[in-house]
């Protein structure tokens, strides 16, 4: 972990595994589409995506499992699946409405950026009362490439009006730690898979909560932030 104090200008959040728990409720949508196609998805098969956009790991599905679909139409059928779910259990890690709310009281701008669709991204913002906090949202979808790649953050740090070296990174997965190494960001990761032993690529990360959501403490990371 690197307490060396830079200045933030920015931050930018994963969604998923990030700030909103949701990661059962993406696996029981993905388990949905596919069974109706006569394909059984594991929770193995599926911790191998985590981190990487939607439209991606569709495109797996597709090849993997030989769907006859097109990505497009698995993706609309998934995020109907998601919100289903989502609109019946969707939690706010509290620890993380509350990191969301300092940074706010600090006056530093904040965006998502997320492998979920816009429209996802969107409605669960709604319904969690976080969208005002946010000055952009940026989907993979909405750029070239999505995590590992960079694009996804460096666009939501043009949004918000921040260079790569001032723009702290908010993750959950080794992809996305990836992406923000790639962007030239710092990046904080709180695993969604904290077992260790944890995976190389998360400890590139410049502060790192190895128990994962339960060990994270808002109050912690602002001190890092502020070089204590």
């Amino acid at each position: 972990m690197n307490s060396k104090p830079f200045s933030v200008r920015g931050v930018v959040f994963d969604l998923d595994g990030t700030i909103v728990d949701s990661e059962e409720n993406y696996f029981q949508a993905d388990v949905r589409i596919l069974a109706r196609r006569g394909a059984t998805l594991t929770r193995e098969h599926k911790a191998r995506f985590i981190g990487y956009g939607n439209r991606y790991i569709m495109e797996r599905f597709i090849g993997e499992f030989g769907l006859p679909d097109t990505p497009e139409r698995l993706l609309e059928e998934k995020n109907e699946e998601y919100l289903v779910l989502a609109r019946e259990n969707t939690v706010v890690f509290p620890e993380m409405r509350a990191l969301i709310e300092a940074l706010s009281s600090r006056g530093i701008p904040m965006a998502v950026a997320s492998g979920s669709s816009p429209v996802v991204i969107s409605e669960i913002l709604g319904m969690t009362r976080l969208r005002s906090y946010f000055s952009a949202a940026v989907s993979s979808e909405d750029v070239p490439n999505g995590k590992p790649e960079p694009d996804v953050f460096l666009e939501a740090a043009r949004r918000i009006g921040a260079s790569p070296e001032e723009t702290l990174v908010v993750e959950d997965a080794v992809y996305g730690v990836m992406a923000a190494k790639r962007a030239g960001m710092r990046c904080a990761v709180i695993p969604t898979l904290p077992e260790p032993p944890l995976d190389p690529a998360l400890l590139e990360a410049d502060y790192v909560v190895a128990g994962g959501m339960p060990g994270f403490r808002a109050a912690d990371l602002l001190r890092w932030m502020d070089g204590q």
